[in-house]
């Protein structure tokens, strides 16, 4: 019997271990990655867990062009009511060309992930 216990008590603590080790992960954005798309009124990234708005961010980026720099575009980011959805609003119309979100966000349980989505206005 104890031979039992030992093995179910050791396989539920690797099963507790492995959720509580989890992190948020990107799971759905608008527009989706490298998709070409009118000009967004707002860009959305879905995540796997509620966010913390305090540490989560985005910069929206206009990517180089022939003779011009990166740019950063003017926006402002913020976590929807759903906890889960970092909206990212430009300031102005975007025009045509490659852009990339830069973003970091932090869960409620304090995991912290960063990453890129590359995207295109047509």
């Amino acid at each position: 019997m104890r031979r039992l216990i030992v093995p179910a008590a050791a396989a539920a603590l690797a099963l507790l271990s492995g959720a509580a080790q989890a992190h948020p992960k990107l799971v759905a954005s608008n527009p989706a990655a490298n998709a070409a798309v009118a000009a967004p009124a707002k860009i959305t990234l879905q995540f796997s867990e509620k966010l913390m708005p305090a540490f989560s961010k985005a910069e929206l980026i206009m990517a180089a062009m022939p003779g011009m720099p990166a740019m950063k575009m003017a926006s402002s980011v913020a976590v929807a009511p759903d906890g889960r959805t970092l909206v990212i609003t430009p300031s102005a119309r975007l025009s045509r060309g490659r852009y990339t979100i830069d973003w970091n966000v932090v869960s409620a349980d304090t995991h912290k992930i960063a990453g890129h989505l590359a995207f295109a206005v047509k």
